[in-house]
């Protein structure tokens, strides 16, 4: 029997789930979790076989849980909304054993749970193919980053020379270059296209 955690903050999606595994003959959901924190604990508590976990929870974020459960023999498997390259990349590295996405069709997630157990890795066909066509990759250099945080801070051109050492022109310039790499106009777009692509850390 696989025995199995699930963490999801909606309720109806969580009970629905719980409910379409524990019709699986070989499944039995032991806990269910509404943030990463409570998964962290019903892990070690239960010590389940899988935890499946949606991501943009509150109180800890299933990338957070995942990190914390490195290491664990419990293997876990994302299921999001999220088709974000930045995610995708945080969930790799954290050992993630699947990451799907919540509009695949139900049948998948019980034939991926048992991949899972058999040792492989399922990953979302889309999110792979974003990852090796250079998706994946955050096209901009640590002071762009810097000036992107700082912008989305709420500071303005003057403020970020000020407390970058730069002077107001070449800040400008920096903005300029950010909105070229990014393919957005303004500020506000280029702030939306990271967060998109989950790359602010």
């Amino acid at each position: 029997m696989i025995r199995i955690v699930i963490a999801e903050d909606q309720r109806m999606l969580l009970g629905a789930l719980a409910s379409l595994l524990d019709l699986e003959e070989d499944m039995q959901v032991v806990g269910r979790a509404g943030n990463g924190e409570e998964a962290v604990q019903l892990v070690h508590q239960h010590r389940p076989d899988v935890c499946i976990m949606d991501i943009e929870m509150p109180a800890k974020s299933g990338l957070d849980a995942a990190e914390e459960m490195k290491g664990l023999p419990c293997k876990v498997i994302i299921l999001t909304t999220f088709a974000r390259s930045g995610y995708f990349e945080r969930a790799v590295k954290a050992g993630v054993s699947g990451y799907l996405l919540k509009d695949s069709p139900s049948e998948e997630l019980a034939s991926t749970i048992r991949s899972v157990m058999a040792g492989r890795r399922i990953y979302a066909a889309d999110l792979v193919d974003d990852a090796y066509n250079g998706g994946a990759d955050n096209p901009l250099t640590q002071r762009e980053k810097e000036v992107l945080g700082l912008i989305a801070d709420g500071k303005n051109t003057k403020e970020i020379a000020s407390e970058l050492y730069l002077t107001t022109g070449t800040v400008r310039n920096y903005i300029s270059v950010i909105l070229d790499k990014l393919g957005v106009s303004n500020r506000i777009e280029a702030i939306m296209r990271f967060k998109e692509k989950g790359w602010f850390k």
